[in-house]
């Protein structure tokens, strides 16, 4: 069947495809040309943006693009790479970290949303000659086989344990009205739901956790 030949522009459906494959052609080459050396996404004459954050203890300027997550800026600006990219998608807790004290998945947050907040990585927690009372738990216990998770896993343990330390209380929680939540081991499992191990180590997670809780649900 032949194209119609009038003396208008028409576009048939092969012509559709011919320009849908020319713009993604040059869509694509845009893309891997703007990419620069240096933070992830990161344009050259793009949007940047001064942030401050009270890194382990310590106040660390740096400048990222408005779009690098707080992972990528720990990552690949500051080099603490004890906080893991896993998923990248807040899906297996690897990239976990303390916020002002709260746990969060720093592959779902902005660096620029945090400027002049506390930041707690893995690094920050303790060290290789005063480890953690979790870290030297983990180890007594072996908590971990590969280790990929363990410092998400550290780091959300610590602040699960905050958190039922200030009476807040989970799914699994019997007496919600508790000032104190005793740690259970169904009370771990539920509350640490949210890191993922592959190896899975779990049995050996819940008894480090137990051992730094202590009685009454205390560290």
């Amino acid at each position: 069947m032949s194209e119609p030949s009038d003396s208008g522009w028409r576009l048939t459906r092969r012509g559709a495809f011919k320009v849908g494959a020319a713009a993604l052609a040059v869509r694509t080459t845009a893309a891997s040309s703007a990419a620069a050396p240096g933070a992830p996404g990161a344009v050259p004459g793009g949007n940047t943006i001064g942030v401050r954050l009270q890194l382990n203890g310590q106040m660390r300027e740096l400048t990222v693009d408005t779009r690098t997550t707080l992972l990528d800026a720990l990552r690949e600006n500051l080099q603490l790479t004890g906080t893991k990219k896993g998923c990248d998608h807040g899906q297996c807790g690897a990239c976990t970290v303390l916020l002002d004290g709260r746990r969060i998945n720093s592959c779902l947050t902005l660096a620029a949303m945090h400027d002049g907040q506390s930041v707690t990585t893995i690094e920050g927690l303790g060290t290789p000659e005063r480890l953690h009372p979790l870290q030297a738990a983990f180890l007594k216990h072996d908590g971990f086989q590969c280790g990929y998770c363990t410092p998400g896993q550290i780091c959300s343990a610590a602040g699960m344990l905050a958190e039922a330390r200030a009476g807040m209380p989970s799914h699994v929680t019997a007496d919600v009205s508790a000032r104190v939540i005793p740690i259970t081991d169904a009370e771990i499992r539920e509350r640490m739901s949210g890191n993922i191990c592959r190896c899975s180590a779990y049995p050996n997670i819940v008894a480090a956790i137990q051992e730094v809780a202590g009685p009454g649900g205390r560290s």
